[in-house]
């Protein structure tokens, strides 16, 4: 199936997803990465306030190149970055907050359950950080720049972003832990 949603998203969008499902998205990403991730929850930790709502919201693992002009940013690059190092921080993230999807690349291993009845893990194709540079209709604004440009959150308007497809769902479904699976019986059988 595919599936044309819009930000903020609620719980009823996510739950019609299946593993397998192509999405595309428009509204409001928020790029974060590792530093960002770690801010946010010493925030939630600290009981601080975050200058940005993360209920409803889309996070995009991305460290994006922009480049600082009279009007504003232009988004230069803004290719997806390796999921699995915030596999660790994910479960904590989510809980605190009502984040609905995560838009990334390789899949997050052991997050199926933390992903459960909460969110949809949404994989974009590496190497195709042109592409997602041009989906990007504007950047809204930028937080925690002190952090450097690639772990800085990012608010970006986006248009028909994707197509992304659902690697695992809300229901607990992870292709990519299938296709480990399958791999390493094939392997195991291979080396017998």
């Amino acid at each position: 199936m595919e599936y044309h949603l819009q930000t903020p998203l609620k719980k009823e969008d996510i739950e019609k997803l299946n593993a397998g499902d192509v999405v595309y998205i428009s509204g409001e990403l928020l790029t974060a990465r590792d530093e960002a991730h770690a801010r946010i929850l010493e925030m939630k930790e600290k009981g601080e306030k975050l200058p940005f709502s993360l209920e409803g919201a889309v996070i995009y693992h991305c460290g994006p190149l922009m480049q600082q002009t009279e009007s504003g940013w232009k988004v230069i690059s803004a290719g997806p970055t390796t999921s699995g190092r915030m596999s660790k921080m994910t479960p904590s993230l989510l809980k605190a907050h009502e984040v609905r999807a995560i838009i990334g690349k390789g899949g997050m291993k052991g997050i199926a359950s933390a992903l459960e009845n909460k969110c949809v893990y949404l994989a974009y194709t590496g190497g195709c950080a042109a592409l997602a540079a041009e989906l990007i209709k504007e950047v809204n604004t930028v937080y925690w720049l002190d952090l450097g440009m690639p772990e800085a959150v990012w608010v970006l308007r986006v248009e028909e972003f994707g197509p992304l497809i659902v690697g695992i769902d809300s229901k607990g479904k992870d292709i990519f832990a299938e296709v480990r699976e399958r791999a390493e019986k094939v392997l195991e059988k291979l080396q017998k």
